[in-house]
């Protein structure tokens, strides 16, 4: 089990208070996240759901994209918790496990949480083995025609 530090206390005060902005009708599954950059810049998000189910945002993704709006460089990302409320820490979802490949940094840490002592944690090999990569798209040669 993944020991609760201060920086992990502070990451989950910062997602659960962003699971409260939570819009979730259709679900009724708050999600907050909060991840934190090599500077120590905590950046929280939560899930906005959509009646376009497709269009709906997941807390991971806008906590990822908040730090990348203020400047973060993608890669740098240290630490992301995940919270749902309950008794159960669940895991990201597969377009996360993508997003967090590519914005988060190749030590980083992901963690869930909830209410209850439930926690669960990955490194970036654990949560996506094998991942789509941006080398596959820039060394690709043109389509023919």
């Amino acid at each position: 089990m993944v020991q609760f530090d201060d920086t992990l206390k502070t990451l989950k005060e910062r997602a659960v208070r962003a699971a409260g902005f939570s819009h979730s009708p259709y679900s009724r599954f708050p999600v907050g996240a909060a991840v934190i950059s090599a500077a120590g810049q905590v950046y929280a998000g939560c899930n906005v759901e959509n009646a376009s189910f497709g269009l709906t945002q997941c807390a991971e993704r806008a906590a990822l994209t908040a730090a990348v709006a203020d400047g973060v460089l993608p890669g740098s990302l240290q630490t992301l918790l995940i919270y749902t409320p309950g008794n159960q820490a669940h895991a990201p979802c597969g377009a996360c496990r993508q997003v967090m490949q590519e914005l988060m940094a190749p030590d980083g840490l992901v963690v869930s949480c909830c209410d209850g002592d439930e926690r669960r944690a990955w490194s970036r090999s654990d949560y996506l083995p094998d991942p789509f990569s941006a080398d596959v798209l820039l060394n690709r040669p043109p389509p023919k025609r």
